[in-house]
């Protein structure tokens, strides 16, 4: 599946910023800047990767900088990033 820079979200208290671009190699590589990262780091990445992978998107780049979002948010943020990189419409019939 091709990918394009894309990005989605914003610096607010409480939202987190995706920006998505082409990998440099196989695999998801994921960059986290958070001040909640040493408490839930691992479950950002968790469903970072989750909500890529249930998209079809196993190889991007992702930088993740969050602002304290909730679960639902990092996935609406992710879910948004994906479909701006690769124009596949998850919301489609």
């Amino acid at each position: 599946m091709e990918i394009k820079n894309a990005f989605a979200g914003t610096l607010e208290s409480g939202d987190i910023l995706i920006q998505i671009a082409p990998a440099e190699g196989a695999g998801l590589q994921i960059e986290l800047d958070s001040t909640v990262a040493y408490q839930f780091g691992e479950q950002i990445k968790k469903v970072i990767t989750e909500t890529l992978t249930g998209l079809g998107i196993n190889d991007a780049s992702v930088k993740a900088t969050d602002k304290g979002a909730l679960d639902c948010t990092i996935r609406a943020r992710v879910t948004a990033a994906a479909v701006r990189a690769t124009g596949k419409d998850v919301w489609a019939d």
